[in-house]
């Protein structure tokens, strides 16, 4: 069965001024769409894999056939992180996370702005494209960046946040600086699906 490009569960505009229109447009239907595209081109010549979901393979890459393991893990990992990252952001939402979540962040980090601090340093310091990442093993909260679309599930661990950080997810908007657009982001982040990933096991 071939993988479809889930619809943005907003409006392309829900997340102005933050995020601007044109941007997600692009973002969306051209380049998380190309991903999916290719995706199911390279699982067309392996019909024994179609049974599976996106996370089996990502998680267990070395199953991959090796004739595919590279665009599975460029083009799936693609699919997968741009799912993701649509579902972790939300229109009037950012704030602050609350519950569990709250409590995990501030024995991990100290607090919420020290945990900005932190996840903004791993973006800022992705060089060239890629990922800033929160996620948990064992209920243990790290940060850490990942390089073009590589996803924390090919590690094992579970992701729980994520900000992109190619260049075509801000540079409309914010041209070269994108520890502004890091710092707005954060006014679209939705902590409640967060906080229901954190509670998941």
């Amino acid at each position: 069965m071939a993988f479809k490009l889930a619809p943005l569960p907003y409006a392309y505009d829900a997340l102005e001024p933050y995020i601007d229109t044109l941007t997600m447009q692009i973002h969306h239907d051209k380049h998380h769409a190309a991903y999916v595209s290719n995706l199911n081109i390279a699982l067309e010549k392996h019909s024994e894999l179609e049974s599976k979901s996106l996370e089996s393979l990502l998680s267990d890459l070395k199953a991959v056939p090796e004739d595919i393991r590279t665009a599975v893990h460029n083009h799936g990992g693609g699919t997968w992180n741009h799912n993701f990252f649509w579902e972790i952001m939300a229109p009037k939402a950012g704030g602050e996370p609350q519950g569990n979540l709250a409590k995990a962040i501030d024995g991990t980090f100290g607090g919420l702005t020290n945990f900005k601090a932190e996840f903004e340093k791993a973006a800022m310091g992705r060089f060239g494209s890629g990922w800033a990442w929160l996620v948990k093993k064992s209920d243990k909260l790290s940060i850490f960046s990942t390089a073009n679309q590589d996803t924390p599930l090919s590690e094992g661990f579970i992701p729980l946040l994520c900000v992109d950080v190619w260049e075509h997810a801000y540079y409309l908007k914010y041209q070269n600086r994108r520890a502004e657009y890091l710092t707005n982001w954060w006014n679209v982040v939705n902590w409640e699906a967060v906080a229901r990933r954190y509670g998941a096991k």
